[in-house]
């Protein structure tokens, strides 16, 4: 019985929020474009770290790899 709650429950709030969005459009619009710069800027820094972090991680095993040479002479 719990299941179909669920199913009923979930098709209440589909409907309740294509109202919702139909209602309040003008203001959904105006949180998205007040949304997206932060978002780009956050998923910049992100990128600009994961990039770093690999440049460091490339050179750190370039060194491994020059001293593993050394000691296998």
């Amino acid at each position: 019985m719990g299941k179909y709650i669920t199913v009923l429950g979930g098709l209440v709030s589909i409907i309740v929020g294509i109202w919702g969005l139909i209602s309040w459009w003008y203001s959904f619009v105006i949180l998205l474009k007040g949304s997206v710069p932060p978002i780009l800027v956050l998923g910049g820094l992100a990128a600009l770290f994961a990039g770093v972090s690999e440049i460091k991680d490339c050179a750190q095993a370039k060194k491994e790899e020059a001293k593993n040479k050394e000691e296998k002479k």
